[in-house]
């Protein structure tokens, strides 16, 4: 990976600003987004001393809501620990003469897909962890998600929303101001794959104003922060909202700046755990402080499955992210071969797709790059568990047993059932 860092940055320039350092850079050429330009500010408070990693507080669109300041008063009332702020601004593309040929802040913060996540894991902050401060204080961020936050406004508050859900072993405490979850790049999707979705362990802050809709083609704001708020409710979230009368802007979000933060730190030497789903699957599925543990067993993927009773077959759909499902007469002859089971896919491309299973009660397990996504009977996905970072689905296969489910060198402890052929599943009706 190509990763260019500016003179500006390597000639770091230093101010003082109460009891902390500040440092800008700038690192240019992303291999992420080619040709991008990303400026930045990194605050460094004067009670670190490089002896450990700092906690980490980072913020979209450079530095708001007196975001230093605040976070330097609450590490000296010690209701915050010793934190590093990275300020990030969105990517531009420049000609040679420096005019602004494209404008990348939609792009990199309104995708849902985690690509935004990996830039900031893989090229902004091993960029930020070079510096040094003129004192000889090599900057170092913790590498423990619990004592990481991030924070954004409007597009950056769905961008930091998305960077902590896609990974949460990256950031666990987010606040969002006027998040835009509308149906600019899948935003809208969001509170659907957060009630689906197994909890993750996240702390989550959203706040925004009834009058709140910049932009009416995209829709209500409001409306929009409402409905993640109650799935993140329903989910089981640790989370908290502020819904007042306001619109667009970051002047509610800069007055409730340092009670939201005292709230996001709150029992900040303790990991942020999962909570408790609403979600009837799910809840009848997972096990507490079951994950996928490490075998040597291969599961080789089978992109078939066929009905526990032999009475159906799905199978993936060439071109579409549809699993199509075709019936058999009793002489064995397909027939009624349609799309049927509908997979989420916030990457806005093809999924990919690894192998599938039926379980006992005649729900498709499906393993994607979206998760392990669960169908019921009539098609739709009511349950999606998470995989291991960057498992490769297309090669591995999946068996459902009683109480477990094994996948290519891994297995976790689920209240599955196992299929039994021969044997017809109990109907689900037509829900």
């Amino acid at each position: 990976m190509r990763r260019i860092i500016s003179s500006l940055l390597l000639s770091a320039t230093f101010l003082d600003a109460m009891s902390y350092a500040t440092i800008t850079g700038r690192l240019d050429d992303s291999a992420i987004y080619p040709a991008t330009s990303h400026s930045f500010t990194v605050t460094v408070p004067d009670q670190y001393d490089a002896s450990e990693p700092a906690a980490l507080y980072l913020g979209l669109d450079g530095i708001l809501c007196n975001a230093p300041d605040v976070i330097d008063t609450l590490i000296a009332s010690g209701q915050m620990p010793v934190t590093i702020g990275v300020f990030l601004q969105p990517g531009v593309v420049k000609d040679s003469c420096g005019n602004i040929l494209r404008y990348n802040r939609s792009n990199e913060f309104d995708a849902i897909d985690g690509t935004f996540a990996r830039f900031l894991e893989t090229e902004l902050l091993p960029a930020v962890q070079t510096l040094k401060l003129d004192d000889g204080r090599q900057i170092k961020i913790t590498e423990n998600p619990d004592k990481r936050m991030i924070f954004g406004l409007s597009s950056g508050g769905i961008a930091a929303f998305a960077a902590a859900w896609n990974r949460p072993d990256l950031f666990r405490r987010v606040f969002s101001g006027c998040g835009t979850f509308v149906p600019m790049r899948g935003g809208n999707e969001i509170q659907a794959l957060v009630r689906k979705h197994e909890p993750k362990p996240l702390k989550i802050f959203l706040q925004d104003g009834f009058s709140d809709s910049w932009n009416q083609l995209f829709g209500s704001w409001f409306a929009a922060n409402a409905m993640l708020g109650t799935a993140l409710e329903f989910a089981g979230y640790d989370c908290a909202f502020d819904w007042i009368e306001g619109d667009h802007s970051v002047r509610r979000a800069t007055e409730i700046f340092t009670d939201v933060m005292t709230w996001i730190w709150t029992d900040f030497q303790s990991p942020v755990k999962s909570g408790k789903t609403g979600n009837d699957m799910l809840r009848q599925l997972l096990i507490e402080d079951s994950d996928w543990i490490k075998t040597d067993r291969q599961i080789h993927a089978d992109t078939a499955a066929t009905y526990p009773d032999r009475t159906m077959r799905a199978y993936r759909d060439k071109n579409s992210d549809w699993v199509r499902q075709q019936l058999f007469d009793n002489d064995g002859k397909a027939y009624a071969d349609q799309r049927f089971y509908w997979l989420h896919s916030p990457h806005n491309n093809l999924l990919k797709t690894g192998g599938m299973s039926f379980d006992g009660d005649g729900n498709l397990w499906v393993l994607t790059d979206a998760g392990l996504q669960i169908c019921d009977q009539n098609g739709r996905v009511r349950a999606i568990l998470s995989l291991p970072h960057d498992f490769d689905v297309s090669t591995s296969g999946i068996i459902i047993s009683d109480g477990m489910v094994e996948i290519n060198g891994y297995v976790r402890a689920l209240n599955a059932k196992s299929p039994v052929v021969g044997v017809r599943p109990d109907s689900q009706g037509q829900g």
